[in-house]
């Protein structure tokens, strides 16, 4: 993935701003508004942008992804075929180290942002499915076209999948994660993942013992 694709990818799931409200239709848009909304008075929050509340500002977005992904959609529908022969409890944690991972991932280079634009465009429903069409507007007059692919729990609308020019968040990991079974095996890729959340683990330790000193 390119380095302007995976900014999209950040951008399309955490830091749209509209500019304008055109097809603005029904529940899904206006929650994925909300969820949105927030993330943007927390990345201009002042009193979180000094140094040594790096931490602090990720884990409040990070909180607010919760609340509008269903990350354990994601995970399933990216393990696909070989979701059927786990176990209940390689389930769970699979969908654990996935959701963490993907959030880390992306909220880690949230920074990145760097004041592009979001439009909306028309709402689709379809029973409990919805999708809401977007694209970003780049500083260069480019448009990036994004869509939200979205289900219904109880009363939230939400997010189980982005995809960016065409490319969906859940086929790029979805092949990656076919790969390494067919060449190794699952334990093999949870073993990876594993390995992944730890460096995270690290680079936090280190930013944040860098912020004291």
């Amino acid at each position: 993935m390119t380095r302007y694709r995976q900014l999209s990818f950040i951008l399309a799931g955490f830091l749209l701003l509209v500019v304008a409200r055109e097809g603005w239709a029904g529940p899904p848009t206006d929650q994925l508004k909300t969820s949105i909304d927030k993330v943007i008075q927390i990345l201009e929050d002042p009193a979180l942008k000094v140094d040594g509340r790096v931490k602090e500002r990720r884990t409040a977005v990070r909180k607010v992804a919760n609340d509008i992904f269903d990350f354990a959609e994601t995970a399933r529908r990216s393990l696909a075929r070989h979701w059927q022969g786990r176990t209940d409890r390689e389930r769970e944690e699979f969908v654990q180290l996935f959701s963490d991972l993907l959030e880390r991932s992306y909220i880690s280079k949230i920074e990145l942002y760097g004041g592009e634009k979001m439009q909306y465009g028309r709402e689709q429903l379809d029973g409990d499915y919805a999708m809401v069409s977007s694209k970003i507007l780049t500083k260069q007059g480019q448009e990036v076209p994004v869509d939200y692919r979205m289900l219904r729990r109880g009363d939230r609308w939400l997010v189980y999948d982005v995809v960016i020019e065409g490319v969906s968040l859940i086929s790029n990991y979805r092949t990656q994660f076919n790969k390494i079974i067919q060449t190794s095996s699952y334990g093999e890729l949870v073993k990876k993942m594993r390995t992944k959340q730890e460096e995270f683990l690290e680079e936090e330790a280190k930013s944040k013992g860098t912020a004291k000193n």
